[in-house]
C-alpha cells in the first residue's frame, strides 16, 4: 500500500517533532515518497538536514528558495497536489486553530489549504491544553473537514505532567493510516489465496523435473491484491523474487505434494482462491538417495501422476470464488472452457504460448477471461502487473459489485 506512494510530511513547533525523524525512516522503508514541510519553528525541534537526509529530499521552510541567487519559489499548490495523502505531526494547537479557521501565514498552512488528497493530523500537547475547549473545538472542526485525527496518547508529558497529550508513537501513526486506507478498499477484509511459480520434483539431490515458470504472474497477482486491501496467501514454488508487503505472507514450497498441503491448509476460510502456478504433471516414482552417476547412453525414469490441485480445491469449494489458468497451444478456447467445468471453477484465465509475448518467462502477458456463464473478456498484450489488475477487475465485477 505505501510502496510508490506520495506522502507530504508537515511538522509544527513541539518537543514531539523529534519523533518525526522515525516517522520519516519507518515511510522510506514501507517505499513511500516523503517530501516534507517544517513551520518557521519546527526547525528549534528537528533538524532540517537529518530530515532530509532521511527522506533523501530537500526540505522546505518558507516561501522562497533558499539556494543563492535564485528568485524561484515552493509552490504551495504543487506541493498539495504532488500528495497522494497529507500527515500533519506533531500538530500543534496554534496550527490545527489555524487549520480549522482557514488562516495562512506560513507555507505549511498555505499547502494544507491546496491539497486535494486525504489529511491526518496527529495532535501533540501539554494535558491542559489538549483538553481546553478551544482545543477540543479546533479538533472537532478539522474532523467535520474530513480530515482524519491520529488520537493522542497518555503518558508523561514534557511539562512533567501525566495524562492524554502525547503524539501517537510514530508504529502507531503508520497504523492508523493504513488501517484508515485499507477500510475504503473493496478488499478489505477478503482473505485471497494465490498460488504461483514452478514446483520441482526431484530426481535425485540435485537434479529435478520443473518448468520454465517464473513466478511473476502470481506474484503480481498477489501485490494487486493487498492494494486492494486484501490479507494475502501466496503459496509459491522456486523463484527469485520477493515480496514486501505485509499483507503477503510468502509461503514458500517445493515439490507439488508441498503446494498441495499449503494450499490445502489456507483454503477453507478464503474467500478468492487464484491457482496461477505452474504445477508439474508428474513426478519421478522414486527419488535416488545418492546423486545417479552417468554410465549408460539412456537413461529410464518411471514417472506417477501427481495430486490434481486444482480439482481437488473445486471439489472442496463452498463460499470461495475459485480461479484457474489454462496455458493452452491448441484449441485454446474449447480446452479452457472444458477445464473450467470439468474443475468446477468460477472462472479461468486462458493465455496461449501461440502469443507473441504471452506465457512464461517474459514480464508480460495476453490473456482471456472466461466465467461460468460463458462471459469472455479478451485484453490486449499488457505487463503482468496490468494482467493482474485486469483480473482483479474481472472478480470484483462479478463476486462483490
Amino acid at each position: 500500500m505505501w510502496s510508490g506512494k506520495n506522502v507530504l510530511l508537515g511538522i509544527t513547533g513541539g518537543i514531539a517533532a523529534y519523533k518525526t525523524t522515525f516517522l520519516v525512516r519507518l515511510l522510506i522503508k514501507a517505499g513511500a515518497n516523503v517530501k516534507i514541510i517544517l513551520t518557521p519553528s519546527a526547525s528549534s525541534f528537528v533538524s532540517p538536514l537529518t530530515l532530509a537526509t532521511l527522506s533523501k529530499n530537500p526540505v522546505v521552510t518558507d516561501f522562497e528558495k533558499t539556494e543563492a541567487h535564485t528568485t524561484d519559489w515552493n509552490n504551495h499548490v504543487e506541493l498539495g497536489l504532488w500528495a497522494d495523502f497529507m500527515v500533519i505531526a506533531p500538530a500543534t494547537a496554534n496550527t490545527m486553530s489555524k487549520m480549522a479557521n482557514g488562516a495562512c501565514d506560513n507555507l505549511l498552512l498555505a499547502t494544507y489549504l491546496s491539497a486535494k488528497c486525504p489529511v491526518f493530523f496527529a495532535p501533540a500537547m501539554d494535558l491542559d491544553m489538549y483538553r481546553h475547549p478551544s482545543t477540543v473545538a479546533s479538533i472537532e472542526k478539522l474532523q467535520s473537514f474530513g480530515n482524519v485525527m491520529i488520537p493522542a496518547t497518555s503518558g508523561e508529558l514534557a511539562s512533567g505532567l501525566h495524562g492524554e497529550g502525547r503524539m501517537a508513537e510514530p508504529e502507531e501513526i503508520i497504523a492508523h493510516i493504513h488501517k484508515h486506507l485499507l477500510a475504503g478498499l473493496p478488499l478489505s477484509g477478503i482473505k485471497v489465496l494465490i498460488t504461483a511459480g514452478p514446483t520441482y520434483e526431484a530426481i535425485d539431490p540435485v537434479r529435478f523435473i520443473g518448468n520454465h515458470s517464473s513466478g511473476l504472474m502470481g506474484f503480481e497477482l498477489a501485490k494487486t491484491a493487498a492494494n486492494l486491501g486484501a490479507e494475502v496467501y501466496l503459496v509459491s514454488g522456486p523463484t527469485h523474487l520477493t515480496v514486501d508487503n505485509n499483507a503477503i505472507h510468502l509461503i514458500k514450497v517445493v515439490s507439488a505434494d508441498e503446494m498441495y498441503d499449503r494450499v490445502h491448509d489456507h483454503f477453507s476460510d478464503a474467500d478468492i482462491v487464484i491457482c496461477a502456478a505452474a504445477v508439474a504433471d508428474y513426478r519421478p516414482k522414486t527419488m535416488a538417495e545418492q546423486k545417479i552417476k552417468k554410465s549408460d547412453e539412456n537413461l529410464e525414469l518411471a514417472l506417477v501422476k501427481n495430486k490434481d490441485i486444482l480439482l481437488s480445491l473445486g471439489e472442496a469449494k463452498k463460499q470461495q470464488y475459485l480461479v484457474g489458468f489454462a496455458l493452452e497451444t491448441e484449441n485454446e478456447l474449447e480446452n479452457a472452457k472444458e477445464k473450467l467445468k470439468r474443475k468446477n471453477l468460477d472462472a479461468i484465465v486462458l493465455n496461449s504460448l501461440m502469443d507473441k509475448g504471452a506465457g512464461f518467462g517474459g514480464d508480460s502477458n495476453k490473456i482471456t477471461f472466461i466465467d461460468t456463464n460463458s462471459n469472455i473478456e479478451t485484453f490486449e498484450l499488457k505487463t503482468k502487473a496490468a494482467v493482474a489488475k485486469d483480473i482483479f477487475n474481472e472478480i470484483i465485477k462479478r463476486r462483490y459489485a
